[in-house]
């Protein structure tokens, strides 16, 4: 749509840079420099603190209380107006901060200019976008732990469900299913603990800053910080206002959950196959064909799959927008919001689905251990039983072993079954006590190490899990 051209008459065109211009934009630079139709969620935050801000003036003497009463009455009027969504948005205030600066200014009149004394925008919007990544780094960490729950009580119910385990995607020793599971709640612990460290990292307050050497208004940012729940204010006012590595940090841990939620999303899609259909996941987390009304599809897990793409790019705009930036503040850094907005939702849309799909899934205990009949997954059990028995070193039972395994393959049946001729014309001090070790329920048995996939290891890992996590 093409707007109208702007002039000099145009109202409103330069409210907030006073006389310094006497013309308003072009309407490319308004369409590029505009940021309200998405850093308009970050209201919240930046009323907050605006009021921090000017409680802290009202303190100092820097406005006076009547001018404060004012201020914090209207920013309360312009929060009840977002929330009920009738707020009038407009794109000549290019941002949330302009926004909600410009409506103050229409509602309490000229005690609204007092606000922004000893602030820059340069300060206000890094304060507010810390404090809006530290309140989504708080809801994922919440969804994570939801994610743990729902894989730790799986875990518990199939710790003994024994199925093949893979390296390479090939079978190679058997597992449990609940040891399995358990794997990802480590891995999302990590997730929490990244999330964790970038949070006590980031929080730390900008404001005060103004836009990179500070103020000479005798302002107390000690004051700001503690009412917006910061550990303190930031040391240097130029590192202040062109910081972004919260966001990054923020986007790295957020694509290591994505490639994490990939991972189990993938094995989702493998475990639902017919090659496999080690589980079965419920209609909620399923649709079918527009032509073929036999199929049943995966799509939730697959899209999960897909999204971590999303994030992964976040991660890499926000690395590439920021490599080549001198001090302090430059406009570039505009870019930082609509990734980190993008990636925390996408993030937030892929642990429901996630927790979802793990609470309502249904393992299918015979698939899985009929599954394991194949690719002689017992053979590591034989090699240490040669070594632990007949005191062979493990590289000679490894090679027994392995002479062992061709003849089983060239007579079609698995190790279990193989006579014990067989392997005696490999080595001869085999006895019949091997066949104890040689079935998968032996074997999943036999893992009693620490982390091991051992069934009573599981139960009691689980029940770790659920004191360190949840």
């Amino acid at each position: 749509m093409t707007r109208p051209k702007k002039t000099a008459a145009t109202p409103a065109a330069n409210l907030m840079w006073g006389g310094r211009f006497e013309q308003g934009p072009a309407e490319a630079m308004e369409r590029i420099n505009a940021s309200i139709d998405f850093d308009k969620r970050l209201y919240a935050q930046d009323i907050a603190a605006s009021q921090a801000h000017c409680k802290m003036l009202a303190a100092q003497g820097i406005v006076s209380e009547a001018d404060s009463a004012a201020i914090l009455g209207g920013l309360d009027s312009i929060l009840r107006e977002i929330e009920a969504g009738d707020f009038p948005f407009r794109v000549e205030f290019e941002d949330i901060h302009m926004n909600v600066e410009a409506r103050l200014g229409e509602l309490i009149g000229a005690a609204a200019g007092r606000l922004h004394t000893a602030r820059s925008r340069n300060d206000q919007v890094v304060t507010d976008v810390r404090l809006w990544v530290r309140d989504a780094i708080d809801g994922l960490d919440g969804q994570l732990r939801d994610l743990q729950a729902a894989l730790i009580v799986q875990a518990e119910a199939q710790a003994g469900t024994v199925m093949p385990g893979f390296t390479h995607l090939q079978a190679a020793q058997p597992v449990t299913l609940g040891h399995h599971l358990l794997a990802y709640v480590e891995m999302l612990g990590r997730d929490r603990g990244r999330l964790t460290d970038a949070r006590k990292r980031l929080n730390e307050c900008p404001l005060g800053s103004a836009a990179l050497a500070g103020t000479s208004f005798p302002i107390d940012r000690d004051m700001t910080a503690k009412a917006l729940g910061f550990d303190r204010p930031s040391a240097n006012s130029m590192d202040s206002v062109s910081d972004r590595d919260f966001a990054m940090e923020f986007l790295s841990a957020g694509a290591v959950i994505a490639i994490h939620l990939s991972r189990l999303a993938e094995e989702l899609v493998l475990w639902c196959a017919a090659g496999f259909s080690y589980v079965r996941l419920s209609d909620a987390f399923s649709t079918g064909s527009s032509i073929m009304p036999q199929k049943r599809n995966p799509d939730a897990a697959e899209l999960v799959r897909g999204k971590a793409g999303r994030v992964i790019g976040a991660l890499n705009t926000m690395l590439v927008m920021m490599k080549g930036l001198p001090m302090a503040f430059c406009k570039d850094m505009q870019e930082d919001k609509e990734p980190l907005f993008d990636a925390a939702e996408t993030l937030s849309i892929c642990l429901g689905a996630s927790t979802g799909m793990i609470r309502d899934m249904t393992p299918d205990a015979d698939a899985m251990r009929a599954a394991t009949a194949a690719g002689f997954l017992t053979a590591t059990d034989l090699a240490d039983w040669l070594v632990r028995v007949l005191g062979l070193a493990f590289r000679d039972a490894h090679h027994a072993t392995g002479a062992i395994v061709r003849r089983a393959e060239a007579l079609g049946c698995g190790l279990a079954d193989l006579p014990l001729a067989e392997m005696q014309a490999v080595e001869a001090r085999i006895t019949e006590d091997i066949f104890e070790v040689l079935s998968v329920e032996a074997s999943v048995r036999s893992r009693t190490s620490l982390g091991g996939t051992a069934p009573d290891r599981v139960r009691a890992a689980a029940a770790a899990a659920r004191e360190r996590f949840l």
